[in-house]
Parts: C-alpha cells; structure tokens; sequence
C-alpha cells in the first residue's frame, strides 16, 4: 500500500451482507443506488458480482476503518436476525508489474473474508452454516445461483489459497459442536484448490475481444440466418467487454469518489448509528495521532536534513494537529451541541402545545357556561325588563367574568412557567457553547505552546551547533595561528643559518618576508 502514491497499486474494499434466506445486500451503497447483484464469471478476472459498489483505499487504517463502519451497519441493518446474517469484506489489489510501459500486464490478487454465521452442527440453536451446505452439497449443485454459496464453492475449490478459522464455544464441548466442527474442519481440509497468478493486460485483452466481435458479427452476416449459439456468443462477448472496461483504474477512482460523497451524506449519526459514527471517529483520532507521533519522531530524528524536506515535514505536521483538533472538537462538541438543539426544539413546540390545549379548554369551558346561563334565564319565569332579571343577569355575568380571569391567570402562569424554562434552557446552552469556545482556545492555546516549544527547541539547537562551530573555528584558527608562529620562527632561523653561511639566498628571503 505504501506504492499507492506512484500509481503503480490499486486498492479497493467491498462489503457484501448474506441474510438467512440467501439474499444478499451491498452495504457500500445507498438504497436509491443499489443495483442487482448477479454472479459474472470471467476466462479472465474470475468470478465477480455484477453491480456491487468498491470504495477505492490508501492505506490499511482506511480499510479497516470501512470494515468496522459496515460490520456495525449490518448489525443496524439486520436488527435481530444480526447473528444470523453472513459477511463478506473483500480487498482487491491490483499491481503494474511495468509502470514505465503503457500497455503494462496488472498482477490482480483478492482477499476476501467470510464471516459465517451458524454452527456445524444440525441441532445447532443459531441454525447451519453455510460452509456446511457448499461442503455437502453434491458436485451438480455446485453451480448454485446463490451468491453466498458460489463464492464459497470457489474459494474452497478455485484459484485460490484457503484458511478456515474456526471459534468453538465453551458449551460446545458438552454437546456435538465440537466434532461436528472437527468433522467440518477436516472435510474443507480434503479440498483441493488451484492457486494461480492471475496476469493480465487490459488493453490487449479489450483489443481481443473487439476482434472476436468484430470476427463474430461479419459469420453471423455471412451466414444470412439467425443462430441462436452465435447470438449468445455475441451477447457474452459485449458483457466481457464492458466487465473489461469497467475494470478501468481511472474510472473506478471516479465511482469511488461518488460512492463516498453518497456513503458521506447518508450514514449521517442517528439512534442507530451512532456508536458506529462514534467507533470511526475515533479511529480517525487514533490514525491522526499516530501520524502525528510518526512525523514528530521523523522530525526529531532528522532534523538536520535538507531544507526543503524540513520544511515539507513541518508542514504535513501542522497539518494533521489541524485535522486532530478539527475531529476532537467534532466528536467531543457536535453531539452535545446536537442533542441540546434538538431537545430545546423540542421542549419549544411541547410549551407551545400546551398552551394551546390549555388556551382550547377554556375557551370551550367558558362557551358551556355562557349556554348554561342562557338556558337558566329561559328557565327563569321572571319578567323582560325588571330589577330582580337585572340582578340574575348580573351575577351570571359576574361568574363567566370570574371564570374568565381565572382562565387568563391559568395561561399566565403557564406562560411564565415556560417562558421560565425557555430561560434556563438558553442559559444551558450558552453555557455549552462558551465551554466550546473555552475547549477551542484551550487546544489552539496547546497546539500554539507546542509549536512554540518546538519551535524554541529548534532555535536552541541551531543556536547550540553555532556556538559549538564558534568555538571549533576559534580554536583552529588558534591553532593555524600557532602553526604560522612556528613556521615565521623556523623561517628566521633557516634566514640566520643562511646568512652565517653567506649564501645569497638569505637577502631573497628577506625581500620575500617583507
């Protein structure tokens, strides 16, 4: 994986999931663009599934990241039957075996990892796995159209190297897991299989195939009838051919890229998937953090390297502590934030249901005592116009009144209840939020004083190897100094010696040294 970047690997992931009843699903699509899985066997490419989805991967972190994130969304998917359901990751590498060439053969290898529920045994509580029915099944119905049981059968018996890990349960030694397990075991181990390097060129091989359609159209028009073996032939070539293109590197990159965008906006947090968002979050912390540690140790180890690499390195450094701090406040502030925006909302629309229900009863409550007070006046056998009507109508209008104000009082004080909560609600969230902001300050303070003490840490060692060549320089040019008196010295007295003798050499000495 570390070749990914010189384009000379090409790495992808799937994730296929089997419920009880053989039917499987792509967990690396949404819903609106799942297509129809359907087995393709190719003279080439071997035996694919046909529209399952591949999410391109630079690194083994990335992988495993996809598996846990689709593992939990099996779980999601499956609810209570989860421990009934199989799995199937597989990781598809592709390598140019001569990058420098254009048409260069591609070495294509496949790890693919089942994840089989069930037990070995008949009577088995969780019910049969399916290793057992591709084990036992007779060789005619080895041709299963289930998907499930083709990918078996040809990793038990096709190209292919094969390892069968078995988890026995402690019960299973009281009961007949365990020897139906070791029975299992070794019927899969009397298996054969045929491994085999599979090379191919993508060019050659579209190249060939346009020339078998292109040989097969010009019989079939030759021919001037119908042939119904031709037709098919015909129809299974146009499929190898798009299979073939399909197998494009750079067009497979393009859907990987969609698939993320898409897999990006639909797994958002939710009841159900949010240990799952939880678990890749901090996945994603723990690769940032190993990255960072991996580049301080670069960083401090190879310091007094060249610039240009210094300099790219403390970049790729400020980097990730951006990209750490960006998750940790992601995963430590969103969900809190969420949850209480959404339980302010609400708390909101509960206070405003209220008072209506409250405002409704009684405005119906004071209705039914108007009528009662129009029913007792018809009742009444009292004249139209007098002082003792006067007096009834005055004090049933006294209680509807009195009935009124109590209501009012009623919705006030519930309006202030609310309008109480509402306050203290806000107060929370304003707490949160400058608690937030204080966590924000609090790790740009921290991520400041770290850039600054290794900042401070670089000065102190360039200003330490400065004084350390300081002071060599100054004491070797003490020592070419003493070195220069030795030889003025030694040249004198070779002058003296000269000039004792009377050689003439002595006077051009002279003029030399001055």
């Amino acid at each position: 994986m570390l070749s990914q970047e010189n384009e000379e690997l090409f790495i992808s992931v799937s994730y296929l999931q089997f419920y009880p009843d053989g039917s499987a699903v792509d967990l690396l699509s949404s819903k609106a663009d799942r297509q129809t899985l359907k087995l393709v066997a190719h003279d080439i490419l071997g035996n694919l599934v046909g529209g399952l989805s591949e999410v391109c991967v630079c690194s083994a972190e990335e992988a495993y990241a996809l598996y846990e994130t689709c593992s939990e969304r099996l779980k999601a998917n499956a609810g209570s039957i989860s421990s009934r359901c199989s799995g199937l990751f597989s990781v598809t590498v592709e390598q140019k075996l001569h990058p420098e060439e254009v048409e260069s053969e591609v070495c294509r290898s496949r790890l693919q990892l089942f994840r089989l529920a069930g037990g070995a045994s008949r009577t088995d509580l969780r019910g049969v796995s399916p290793l057992v029915k591709v084990v036992e099944q007779t060789p005619c119905e080895a041709t299963s159209d289930k998907i499930l049981s083709f990918l078996l059968n040809d990793a038990l018996t096709g190209n292919s190297r094969t390892t069968l890990i078995y988890c026995i349960q402690p019960r299973g030694l009281l009961d007949d897991e365990t020897p139906s397990a070791l029975a299992l075991a070794q019927k899969v181990r009397n298996l054969v299989t045929k491994a085999t390097v599979n090379r191919w060129c993508p060019r050659a091989t579209v190249q060939k195939i346009r020339n078998d359609i292109v040989d097969l159209r010009t019989e079939m028009m030759s021919e001037g009838e119908s042939d119904v073996h031709n037709t098919f032939r015909l129809a299974e070539l146009t499929q190898n051919l798009q299979i073939v293109k399909n197998q494009c590197w750079e067009k497979r990159r393009e859907e990987s890229k969609k698939i993320k965008g898409i897999t990006q906006s639909c797994w958002t947090p939710n009841s159900s998937l949010h240990s799952s968002d939880h678990r890749e979050g901090t996945d994603t912390m723990k690769y940032l953090q190993a990255q960072l540690k991996q580049e301080m140790e670069e960083h401090i180890r190879e310091g007094k390297g060249n610039v240009e690499k210094v300099q790219e390195r403390v970049a790729r450094i400020q980097q990730l502590r951006e990209a750490l701090r960006e998750e940790t406040l992601k995963n430590g502030a969103a969900t809190e934030k969420s949850d209480l925006c959404q339980q302010s909302q609400l708390e909101y629309s509960k206070a405003l249901e209220r008072r209506r229900r409250l405002k409704e009863d009684h405005r119906r409550l004071i209705q039914e005592e108007v009528e009662k007070m129009e029913r007792d006046l018809a009742q009444e056998q009292l004249p139209t116009e007098g002082p003792q009507r006067e007096l009834l109508v005055l004090t049933r209008e006294r209680q509807v009144l009195v009935l009124q104000i109590e209501a009012l009082r009623a919705e006030a004080q519930q309006a202030e209840r609310d309008l109480q909560n509402q306050y203290h609600k806000h107060q929370t969230e304003l707490h949160c939020v400058r608690e937030e902001s204080l966590q924000v300050f609090r790790v740009f303070h921290q991520v400041s004083e770290e850039q600054r003490r290794m900042s401070e840490g670089r000065y102190r060692c360039v200003l330490l190897e400065a004084v350390q060549d300081a002071i060599y320089l100054s004491a070797h040019n003490q020592e070419l100094q003493a070195d220069n008196k030795q030889l003025r010295k030694a040249l004198g007295e070779l002058k003296d010696i000269l000039a004792v003798r009377g050689d003439p050499t002595a006077e051009l000495l002279s003029q030399q040294q001055k």
